[in-house]
């Protein structure tokens, strides 16, 4: 018998309707407690970046578009205590086998996409190293997704230790790997969205190349 990756409780050997269902337990390590902890988007949300408790755009929405920006966003889950836990076990503790947890909700949302190209944000070669790998290719590869690498990133202070302000006011960190040849439909792929500065500030790079059409998608909001 083995045990949750999440919670470490004895998992049990049996399939399950509900399993089947939802996050196919015994096949991805967790236990239907900690399935059940994940929420998803609610039904009431931004139409624009999917931020929960509001059918009108968000503030964080009408801050980019006070900026002249575009904002076409779709995430799986709410941020949420443990989605919270989830991210600092498999972040920022590295436990890499946790990639696999969301893997069939993330090629369900994104095979609706087909015609474009899936672009992760990347980390800066020093986090890369420090962390061991990056969290949002991990997530890709669990899902058996194809993408392309075609963003670089410098060093700089973790998003998670900036404040709300300081995120909105972030000077541009990304630099494109080439820029030749690239891609016209382009879904820009993160593991969290906050305030979606992280998302605008590569989306921007992309604007200024002549993309076509440029989306965004994170596991959580």
């Amino acid at each position: 018998m083995s045990n949750c990756l999440l919670c470490a409780e004895s998992l049990r050997t049996h399939t399950t309707f509900s399993s089947i269902l939802f996050f196919q337990q015994e096949k991805l390590g967790i236990c239907s407690s900690c399935q059940a902890s994940f929420k998803e988007i609610a039904e009431l949300h931004c139409p624009s970046c999917y931020k929960s408790g509001t059918s009108d755009i968000c503030s964080d929405c009408r801050h980019w578009q006070a900026r002249g920006k575009h904002i076409d966003h779709r995430a799986i889950f709410q941020y949420n205590p443990a989605m919270a836990d989830y991210f600092s076990k498999y972040k920022f503790q590295g436990d890499y086998l946790l990639r696999q947890v969301f893997a069939q909700q993330i090629k369900a949302a994104l095979s609706a996409y087909s015609d474009y190209t899936l672009v992760p944000i990347p980390l800066s070669p020093e986090r890369l190293e420090e962390r061991g790998f990056n969290q949002v290719t991990g997530l890709l590869d669990a899902a058996g997704l194809p993408y392309k690498e075609l963003l670089g990133k410098i060093d700089s202070q973790k998003q998670s230790s900036k404040s709300r302000e300081e995120r909105l006011d972030a000077e541009q960190v990304f630099y494109l790997l080439e820029e030749d040849e690239l891609p016209e439909k382009i879904i820009l792929v993160d593991d969290i969205y906050t305030t979606g500065a992280t998302i605008q500030l590569a989306a921007g790079l992309f604007m200024k190349t002549g993309q076509k059409e440029i989306k965004t998608f994170s596991l959580s909001r």
